[in-house]
């Protein structure tokens, strides 16, 4: 029986952030300034990927709110949208609203509502998942028609020409092999083939996507709704991709991904080899920026090639590689397009969180292997 898979740091720990003591003299005193009293109580969030300042503040009047802030230019580009698009989502999309964003000495300083809440953990409980999903389904079909935007968004499917194209590229001998499960080296044209029919199958949506749908920007309220965060690079094109890749953790979690992905809204019109192409891109796109050493966390690389190894070992279970039973038919179909997913979702881990396995149920390859190694 497949095993929980855990990555070998957890999500709320995965960030290095200045405190709030580290920013600018200036900055601070803007902050405060813009909150009508000094800044009292800081809980700085350490999920995520990025060196931005990112905490929630208490000023001495009592109020709290969430402020990110910045002088990189990368940081900078993308709280400016983020401001943008969380102003003019939906009522009904649940995301912190902004209340409002200043400049400081080159600093860009953006303060939203805080969310009473926290990150969901590893494994998922499955009625966290459940609300991440019904709040991504809100959001979804509240985005199907765009709402009016002061910024400008790319197309999905455009992006996928660029950014994932891994397995192409080492298929034609153009890129190296990153290290990787040595089972999948006998795939690699499935694996291309797969990767490249996810621009066809994203082409002509109209309706919004997050595009950075992860478990670390899920916050968790109080009343055990579900809150998605960073809709900075919002963009057109299917959603049922974020479900995806939200659901990558799900699948290390030893839940029925497969049958929350089917059952869920936003793959009611997805094609039936979407969840195929989607993996498959991922898992590419992943394992190859593992390999590229990153100045933003010291846990980015770690999560790429965990992620990687995740959504290539659920492609895999997909499409029989390992057990050589093509399982629902995905990646070797019939006419009828294979069996329908069972309803079980999976036992629900106990409190040791379960052994680091992979997808057969044997021990998972080990998450921080050196680059070079394909096992």
């Amino acid at each position: 029986m497949r095993g929980v898979w855990l990555p070998s740091v957890p999500y709320e720990a995965t960030a290095q952030r200045p405190e709030w003591t580290d920013l600018p003299p200036a900055v601070r005193a803007a902050v405060e300034a813009r909150l009508g009293a000094p800044v009292t109580g800081v809980r700085v969030a350490h999920g995520g990927f990025t060196r931005g300042f990112a905490a929630v503040l208490t000023a001495a009047s009592g109020e709290r709110v969430f402020v990110k802030a910045s002088s990189d230019d990368y940081l900078v580009y993308a709280y400016e949208r983020e401001a943008l698009v969380t102003a003019a989502l939906p009522a009904c999309v649940p995301a912190a609203r902004p209340r409002w964003s200043t400049r400081v000495d080159g600093w860009f300083v953006l303060c939203l509502d805080a969310v009473d809440g926290h990150m969901p953990g590893l494994p998922w409980r499955p009625a966290e998942l459940d609300a991440a999903l019904r709040a991504w389904a809100t959001a979804a079909q509240a985005l199907r028609v765009p709402p009016p935007l002061d910024v400008d968004l790319p197309d999905f499917a455009d992006a996928c020409q660029e950014a994932f194209t891994t397995w192409r590229e080492i298929a034609a001998h153009r890129a190296p092999v990153p290290a990787m499960p040595r089972y999948a080296l006998g795939h690699l044209d499935e694996l291309a083939a797969l990767e490249g029919r996810l621009a066809e199958l994203a082409a002509g949506h109209r309706g919004l996507m997050h595009f950075d749908l992860r478990l670390d920007n899920v916050l968790i309220s109080r009343d055990g709704s579900a809150w998605l965060c960073d809709w900075n690079w919002l963009c057109h094109g299917p959603a049922w991709f974020d479900t995806a890749g939200l659901l990558v953790t799900a699948y290390a979690s030893r839940i029925d991904a497969d049958a929350l992905f089917a059952a869920h809204p936003t793959a009611a019109d997805a094609p039936a080899d979407a969840l195929d192409a989607a993996l498959a891109a991922l898992s590419g796109f992943w394992l190859s920026r593992a390999t590229q050493p990153s100045e933003a966390s010291p846990n980015l690389s770690a999560h790429q090639r965990w992620s990687g190894e995740v959504s290539l070992a659920w492609l895999a279970e997909r499409c029989g590689w390992r057990t050589g039973e093509a399982r629902l038919g995905m990646c070797d179909r019939g006419s009828d397009g294979g069996e329908e997913p069972g309803p079980d979702r999976g036992e629900e881990p106990g409190p040791d969180g379960g052994e680091e396995r992979g997808p057969d149920g044997g021990e998972g390859p080990p998450v921080l292997a050196p680059p070079a190694q394909a096992w």
